[in-house]
């Protein structure tokens, strides 16, 4: 079998765990200010299937002894762009931004150009092109069928659960200043 997509899947995962440290860190400075955390239960459940996501791709691609291909090619493209979207909302929401829904006891909303244009970016352009780019980059069909519908009720709920407090909260406290 060739290795290969194995290995772009594991350097991706530790891409993403470099990730998901700055995440922890932006939640301790946000609950130590004063902050809260909502929707507590999807957040695990979105957890729970990203993780499902990676390992049942990674299984079907040692299974197929998927090898680097035109498919696996643009899956890989579309994961690196994914990676991209993400460093880019990363460094827009800066200390504010993490894989859990949380916001500031004052938290306002950011006016650039990339919130209005795409209501939700790091849905949009980073989780669903990640997923859809695993699932190509792995062969990972049955995946993609099975744990996919889950993941997108999950993340709808997620999406209302975040319009909800963007209409009730963050718009109400006012917009960040340039």
């Amino acid at each position: 079998m060739n290795y290969s997509v194995i290995l772009i899947v594991v350097a991706i995962f530790i891409l993403r765990l470099f990730f998901l440290k700055i995440s922890k860190q932006n939640e301790k400075n946000i609950l130590a200010n004063g902050g809260k955390e909502y929707g507590v239960a999807n957040s695990k459940r979105l957890t729970i299937l990203h993780i499902a996501f990676y390992l049942f791709s990674v299984i079907e691609a040692v299974v197929r002894k998927t090898t680097l291909d035109a498919i696996s090619l643009a899956g890989l493209g579309l994961m690196i762009f994914s990676m991209i979207m993400l460093t880019v909302v990363v460094r827009l929401l800066k200390d504010i931004w993490t894989v859990k829904l949380m916001l500031l006891s004052n938290h306002k909303y950011n006016p650039h150009w990339l919130f209005k244009v795409v209501k939700h970016p790091n849905y949009f352009l980073n989780i669903a092109p990640e997923l859809i780019g695993l699932v190509l980059l792995c062969h990972a069909w049955y995946t993609l069928a099975v744990v996919a519908p889950f993941y997108m009720y999950t993340m709808y709920v997620r999406i209302k659960e975040e319009e909800k407090l963007l209409r009730e909260v963050i718009i109400p406290n006012g917009v960040l200043e340039a």
